[in-house]
């Protein structure tokens, strides 16, 4: 799908005020160059970096410390409180809230409505841990 592709960089070029005329050469030399051709696209179409290979284990430990943290959330009520129902109760409630924060965080730095994307990730977070308890209880039966 080489022209698709010579389109959209295309697209590129002219989203930064190249001309038509302007932009075929450039599109076309660079089209010549697999590795300059990928990494382009990569960065100006995509938005995506070469990832540093010197990061590796910062961002494996960042991501585990980040699941050891999201799962003690809905969890630590089971290991603070002596009845189950009492548990699965104020865990729904603290995952909500949970939920809510973090959408509300994330809206904040992406550039969304903070309000909204509160919302739509505690609506999805929400679904999706209630569809787990329903397959969960499925099984059990």
């Amino acid at each position: 799908m080489a022209e698709a592709e010579k389109a959209e960089v295309m697209q590129v070029f002219t989203a930064y005020g190249l001309t038509v005329g302007e932009s075929t050469p450039i599109v076309e030399a660079l089209s010549k160059r697999p590795d300059a051709w990928i990494d382009f696209m990569m960065r100006f179409e995509l938005g995506l970096e070469k990832p540093d290979p010197k990061r590796a284990l910062t961002s494996a430990i960042t991501i585990a410390l980040s699941y050891i943290v999201g799962g003690l959330i809905p969890l630590s009520p089971y290991l603070l409180l002596a009845r189950a129902q009492t548990a699965l109760s104020v865990s729904v409630g603290i995952t909500l809230l949970a939920l809510l924060i973090f959408g509300y965080v994330k809206g904040h730095f992406t550039g969304a409505k903070p309000l909204l994307s509160a919302l739509q990730t505690a609506l999805i977070g929400g679904l999706a841990a209630g569809a787990a308890f329903l397959i969960a209880h499925l099984i059990a039966r």
